[in-house]
């Protein structure tokens, strides 16, 4: 079982992110009170700041920030800092290359960017450890500082590590791991390509090689490594601020990024999680917001129901206020009158307590300069400030709905094993991100809200049966560990439904030689005989289902029946295995799994949902079109719907009883119209 979220928001509220070193001291205080009087009572300051903190090896001033702190205590405006690990300064990474990140080839990233440090740099840490014991020391029982965030998107920019100091990191990694090179080469398979490993110093991090193709268990292992060490450096500093923060004050970090353990990150490190949201991103220029079954801005509730999975009452630390870009990279529109406030009330649907706007003013200097805020350049009051203002009335009448529950009606379970390996084998990444996206697109657009589950090592089986049907859609990689705890889950009454490729691989990332579903086949229906994708010369498999035509996905499982209660519910429609079983369902102790032959459609897994009586569990109390997104957040006996509707149309909605609207505090029953972009949260 994992620990219990150290820190939760009492209420929601509403924060930005400021750079006082930006801006000339003589726009503080009116910045501080425009903020405040636009209903804002936080600032996160400090990320990049470290030459304010030591603008030289072992000089230490504070001067810049009391100043700063104390008019914004002045004021009443409370204040999350952060340690400035992210952007070493040039006097460290002149004096000291060794703290500088690496490419593959071996090039140094050098200094003009931000997140060019390694975190297994000895030297790097010795730093970094001195300066978050002389900020903490110095600042942390500041009364107007509420929190910290340490370091500024772990693993963001990138998640590839290949300095010198990684290989020497990556080797303890692995010698703690298997002890032995004999245990190493085996679980990598080194015979293979004549791999194998007759000494530690052999083994480096990932290197270039002919189409930079390496041993995939090795790499399964390097990413394993990859994330440990994003921890480590995390906890590292909140290890060291811990000794100084005041009683209430909670320590966080701003995510979610690739190859990083999330859950184990918070566990170990961090009071509440906080992530940054950017659903802006999917009208950039280089996105496709025409392409069929694309869901736009949308897709970023799938990032928050993960979000939500590493820490149910989370904080946004940047919120979209404008639009995206820097000078490099990354087009986008301003967001349409509206979207400011749809995005914000996405997060809070989906569970978050603190919304922070990313910024307070657009930069008029740096790389940034495309990455608008809350104001623009003039600095003059414009529509999005009112926007917030008018957001900032709205979370006042919002406030009961802080630490409410989100109301998932099945899950999707994920693991970090099976993740990182979609990330290096092309085929599971097909199979994988295919499902998922479409078992996503159905959730949103039956309204029917999902929730993510991560298999970890400490997870119990009554974190799972609070749904009654989960999806496993491809776990190549299964353990015991794993097995056990799903078997638990069927026994005591839950739906599992899994699909094809389950049980391919061990946790080496080297497949079994045994019928899939490997570990799982004393639990599931069936055993795979072959299996194939579906060629791009080939018509799109299909298979019927109690009458009714549904497709296959894009590859298919041949299954065969291993036990006598199993129950073949569908079959394959076409080619040389037509008639073969596609689908299999078998009763285990108080509940069932499901094995399923193909990837999940749109269409399949509206008919699992279906099937397994959970679709669409609001409908008794509305009805809405495809282009609104439904979430319920629930406390005690108060349930809060929020209705967002994603159209720049006006769209209906029918309210089947009464409720209250928590805007106008008015009864409403029957048709309600949305405007474009806008957002109803109703009391029932």
């Amino acid at each position: 079982m994992r620990k219990t979220q150290n820190y939760t928001w009492d209420t929601l509220n509403l924060g930005t992110c400021y750079y006082p070193e930006h801006w000339d001291r003589s726009l503080w205080e009116e910045d501080l009170k425009r903020m405040l009087d636009a209903g804002i009572g936080t600032v996160r300051v400090a990320e990049f700041a470290w030459n304010l903190f030591e603008p030289q090896d072992g000089c230490f001033t504070y001067e810049f920030f009391d100043e700063f702190l104390d008019a914004a205590h002045s004021l009443g405006m409370k204040v999350i800092f952060s340690t400035p690990s992210a952007t070493p300064p040039a006097w460290l990474t002149e004096k000291y290359p060794e703290v500088l990140n690496a490419r593959m080839d071996g090039v140094l990233y050098r200094h003009g960017m931000r997140r060019h440090y390694n975190y297994n740099s000895p030297k790097y840490r010795e730093y970094v450890s001195r300066i978050v014991d002389k900020i903490g020391a110095h600042y942390a029982a500041h009364p107007a500082i509420i929190g910290w965030q340490i370091d500024n998107e772990i693993n963001c920019e990138t998640s590839e590590f290949y300095s010198d100091s990684d290989t020497a990191a990556f080797r303890s990694f692995l010698k703690k791991r298997y002890e032995t090179l004999d245990a190493l080469n085996q679980a990598w398979g080194a015979v293979f390509w004549n791999q194998t490993y007759t000494d530690w110093e052999e083994i480096h991090v990932p290197r270039t090689t002919i189409h930079n193709s390496t041993n995939p268990h090795e790499v399964l292992d390097y990413i394993r490594f990859v994330s440990d060490s994003a921890v480590s450096f995390c906890r590292m500093q909140s290890d060291i601020l811990r000794k100084y923060v005041k009683s209430g004050d909670f320590i966080t970090t701003n995510g979610m990024f690739n190859w990083l353990d999330n859950h184990r990150m918070t566990d170990e490190a961090l009071d509440v999680y906080t992530y940054d949201s950017y659903p802006n991103f999917a009208f950039c220029l280089d996105a496709d917001p025409k392409r069929p079954g694309n869901l736009n801005d949308r897709w970023w509730s799938m990032n928050l129901s993960q979000v939500r999975s590493i820490c149910p009452h989370f904080g946004i630390m940047e919120q979209q206020s404008g639009a995206n870009g820097w000078n490099t990279r990354m087009e986008a529109p301003a967001p349409k009158p509206g979207q400011l406030t749809l995005w914000a009330m996405q997060s809070v649907a989906h569970g978050a307590d603190y919304v922070s706007f990313f910024r307070w003013r657009t930069c008029v200097m740096g790389t940034e300069i495309y990455w608008h805020g809350i104001l623009d350049y003039d600095n003059r009051d414009n529509r999005k400030l009112a926007e917030v203002k008018e957001l900032s009335k709205r979370i006042q009448a919002l406030r009961p709905v802080a630490g409410a529950e989100y109301k998932a009606s099945f899950g999707v379970i994920r693991d970090y094993d099976n993740a990182w390996d979609s990330d290096i084998d092309v085929w599971h990444r097909r199979l994988a991100r295919s499902s998922e996206d479409e078992i996503f697109r159905v959730s949103q657009l039956t309204h029917t809200p999902m929730d993510y589950v991560y298999l970890l090592n400490d997870t119990e089986v009554n974190e799972l049966c609070r749904y009654p049907v989960l999806f496993y859609p491809h776990p190549l990689i299964l353990t015991k560990e794993r097995v056990d705890l799903l078997k638990k889950y069927v026994e005591e009454g839950g739906t599992l439904i899994i699909g094809a490729r389950t049980g391919q691989k061990d946790i080496t990332g080297k497949c079994v030689m045994e019928p899939m579903p490997g570990l799982l086949r004393n639990l599931a229906p069936g055993n795979v005989k072959e299996f194939t994708f579906i060629g791009p010369a080939d018509d799109p498999q299909t298979v019927t289902w109690g009458g009714e035509t549904l497709p296959a996905g894009i590859f298919c499982d041949i299954l065969e029946a291993d036990t006598p209660d199993a129950r073949v519910l569908a079959v394959y429609d076409r080619d040389y295995y037509q008639g073969s079983p596609a689908l299999l369902e078998r009763e285990y102790g108080k509940g069932r799994i499901l094995q399923f032959g193909g990837t999940f459609t749109f269409e399949n897994v509206t008919r699992f949902l279906e099937y397994t009586k959970v679709l669409s569990p609001w409908s008794d109390l509305v009805c809405l079109p495809e282009e609104c997104e439904i979430a319920v957040r629930a406390r005690g006996q108060k349930q809060y719907l929020f209705v967002l509707n994603y159209s720049k149309a006006v769209q209906e909605i029918c309210l089947k009883k009464c409720v209250r609207d928590m805007d106008t505090d008015l009864e409403v029953e029957g048709s309600v119209e949305l405007p474009p972009f806008a957002v109803k949260v109703y009391e029932f």
